[in-house]
């Protein structure tokens, strides 16, 4: 499982970015208590998604 910090410093991508990509249901976390946990194989997942998309896309 991944924090929020965790994947911003794994993806490169900000914390608004990553935000985004929950809201628009690109990404699916948990939440534990205040704390937002992606799992690793959604992270996986997500990162195999972004990668088939054509670039330019958003």
């Amino acid at each position: 499982m991944f924090s929020i910090r965790e994947l911003t410093e794994i993806t490169g991508l900000g914390r608004t970015s990553l935000y985004s990509e929950i809201k628009r249901g690109y990404l699916r976390p948990l939440r534990i208590g205040r704390r937002t946990i992606v799992p690793a194989d959604e992270v996986r997942a997500w990162l195999q998604r972004r990668a088939a998309e054509p670039q330019g896309s958003d």
